[in-house]
């Protein structure tokens, strides 16, 4: 599996993650790399990531624990001549995301001072106790190594020697922060003149605030700069009023911020339309709307171009839009490029989006479909001749060969489309392997987490339940994309607004409906499973429906009243169900499973971390204990010292042998 992926600005080099691994090469000759380490003997194992290369392409910046291995990660430089790397920083906390000013002189980067726990609402919850809401609050803000010209390497100063002030001495040049502390960052970019940060923050705690939000600049060298508020969907009108903003890009000319705005329910998951606003303020413009796609990553070519990677439908691809008349007023006209490249695959690694040289005429990253696995790839005017083409992935030159040899066991996946309640509608069926016709086979039904998401097609997608084994297994797999998911436009992600578990599950059975009429399934042995959102549908569609004769629930939600006052982010329902649990409980109730729950009658696995901050674990409880009083076949599995997204690779194995078991045992 390929991570980070890095071009230099010049587009000269490359650097990409493998595993826990950097290497370093020539861009058209990636078998000549290098490893790039900061460890000091040859067996050392360190984590090592964070790309970012400075703008004269001449040293990386990248993150190590080499020094505190499985404790502690700084961040170190390489000038990739053959010497060891100097570490820059000697923090005590979490770090993430470092980018070079423009100006290359210095290094800002994402910290959590003293971090108990990975920043996010994915990780398992500290167990609660001292006073809740207020203790325990653990806020990331954005700092920043001033780094000297030339370099002036000296021991780094542990964190428990460092003075108790904003600034202290590292490896090199001065440590300091620059957003306040009572902002939690989740997103920052320069100015073009090194002067300023643009970034995306709320009041702690910030796992539960992304959802409300704000836009901010500030000033990077005045002491007494504090942020400035440039945009507050909560508090504006129009069509981003209450909805979420992402990707922060400031123009080349300083004059405008560019962002994607939109109804999500994850952060970090991102989807919408591309919107900008001056950095002055004011009042911001969509610049796609009723555009049917969902923008995924932004980035300015010009002061008259964005590019915009989207998902189209079941494609990834990538489209410059031109600007024209006034970026900052309603006179904003745009007008869209053809794609640059339009691939039914996956694109980048998803918080690390594409990587683009400094001219904007080469594009880098790593892409993989169902059946193709990861690689790097390019495009644009500047990526070279393809020595090979691909029916695939057209458009785009491989310049790795990590995985030559390397053949799925799993059967073809076909890309579905079909029409339900006027909305088209895209999905992915996967078949079995071996695939005879002739025969009849079951089929599970894989719901997505978000529910504003996607399935993409992607190399080893679906965990935890893996549809790739199940097809290895002899079944066929639907990944539906029903409404409330991205790639079809914003109309279609907030087409299931107060409305969870209807439209959407309507969606899925004509879905279901589709493939029954063109492949070769057994209508008897049909399942259902999903994690997160998926887990809510599963719960929910056994209490609508008995199609089903068989379901797995990962960590779902069966009661949303109770689940209001149980979750750590109880900020992204509102723009969801339009009000607080408190001001219209009936809009809740109508989409709990435990409203309906004497319709279940199917035989239903439910699966959960204890410390689920997202999706709680009494939840599960709640639907295992009311189907367990009815008498329905039910079982219950609580993983201990997990959160949402579940981290011990034994427990992964658990979950996906204990699904595969529970549709062997009641769908055969």
């Amino acid at each position: 599996m390929i991570g980070q992926v890095a071009v230099s600005p010049d587009g000269k080099r490359l650097a990409w993650i493998l595993g826990r691994e950097i290497h370093v090469a020539p861009l058209d000759n990636l078998a000549a790399g290098q490893r790039v380490t900061a460890a000091t003997a040859p067996d050392q194992r360190c984590a090592e990531g964070n790309l970012g290369w400075s703008p004269d392409s001449l040293s990386l910046a990248f993150s190590s624990d080499c020094a505190q291995p499985g404790e502690q990660s700084d961040f170190y430089l390489s000038y990739l001549d053959g010497n060891p790397p100097t570490r820059l920083t000697g923090l005590h906390g979490d770090i993430d995301a470092p980018a070079f000013s423009p100006d290359g002189k210095r290094i800002a980067f994402l910290y959590v001072e003293n971090a108990t726990r990975p920043a996010g609402a994915l990780a398992a919850e500290p167990l609660p106790s001292g006073v809740i809401g207020e203790d325990h609050i653990e806020i990331q803000r954005v700092a920043q190594i001033t780094l000297p010209s030339p370099p002036n390497c000296h021991p780094p100063t542990p964190p428990d020697k460092r003075p108790q002030s904003n600034q202290t001495s590292c490896a090199i040049g001065l440590f300091s922060f620059i957003t306040p502390p009572n902002l939690h960052v989740f997103e920052f970019d320069w100015s073009s003149d090194s002067k300023s940060f643009a970034y995306i923050a709320a009041d702690p705690p910030g796992e539960n605030n992304w959802w409300v939000a704000k836009l901010y600049t500030q000033a990077v060298d005045d002491a007494e700069s504090k942020p400035r508020a440039v945009l507050a969907p909560t508090d504006i009108t129009g069509a981003l009023h209450g909805l979420q903003i992402a990707v922060p890009r400031w123009s080349p000319d300083g004059k405008t911020i560019a962002f994607i705005g939109g109804l999500m329910s994850d952060q970090g998951v991102v989807g919408g339309d591309v919107w900008a606003i001056s950095s002055a303020g004011g009042q911001p413009h969509d610049l796609t709307p009723s555009r049917p796609t969902s923008s995924q990553w932004i980035g300015w070519g010009d002061d008259e171009h964005i590019l915009s990677a989207e998902l189209a439908g079941g494609n990834s691809q990538l489209v410059r839009l031109r600007l024209s008349g006034d970026r900052n007023s309603d006179g904003v006209a745009t007008s869209f490029s053809a794609p640059v490249f339009s691939i039914p695959g996956s694109v980048g690694a998803l918080r690390h989006g594409l990587s683009v040289t400094a001219d904007r005429s080469l594009f880098v990253f790593a892409a993989s479909s169902f059946s193709r696995p990861p690689e790097i790839y390019s495009a644009g005017p500047s990526a070279p001749q393809a020595a090979e083409t691909s029916s695939d992935f057209p458009g785009l030159s491989q310049i790795s060969h990590l995985n030559d040899g390397i053949k799925p066991a799993w059967g073809p996946t076909a890309s579905v489309e079909w029409t339900n309640d006027n909305f088209h509608i895209q999905g992915w069926l996967q078949l079995p392997a071996d695939y005879d016709p002739t025969k009849k086979y079951p089929l599970i039904v894989e719901v997505h987490g978000g529910p504003a998401a996607a399935v993409e097609s992607r190399w080893g997608a679906g965990a935890p339940f893996s549809p790739s084994v199940f097809s290895e297994l002899g079944y066929f797999v639907l990944q539906p994309n029903p409404r409330g998911s991205y790639g079809q436009g914003e109309a279609f992600t907030q087409a299931n607004r107060k409305d969870f578990g209807y439209g959407d599950l309507r969606d899925i059975l004509a879905g279901v409906d589709t493939v029954l009429a063109h492949y070769s399934i057994d209508p008897n042995r049909v399942g259902l499973d999903g994690w997160s959102y998926g887990g809510f549908m599963t719960m929910f569609a056994v209490t609508q429906t008995h199609r089903f004769r068989a379901a797995v629930a990962g960590a779902g939600i069966s009661d949303w009243l109770s689940y209001y006052g149980e979750n750590s982010i109880d900020q992204w329902m509102i723009p969801f169900f339009g009000a607080s649990v408190y001001d219209d409980p009936q809009v809740y109730a109508k989409s709990s499973a435990i409203t309906f729950i004497k319709n279940a009658h199917t035989p239903t696995l439910s699966l959960v971390g204890d410390r689920d901050g997202e999706c709680p674990a009494p939840q599960s409880f709640e639907f295992w204990h009311a189907l367990r009083d009815l008498n329905v076949p039910a079982q219950l599995v609580v993983y201990p010292n997990e959160g949402h997204g579940l981290s011990d690779p034994a427990h992964r194995r658990d979950v996906l042998q204990r699904t595969v078991d529970w549709f062997a045992r009641y769908m055969p």
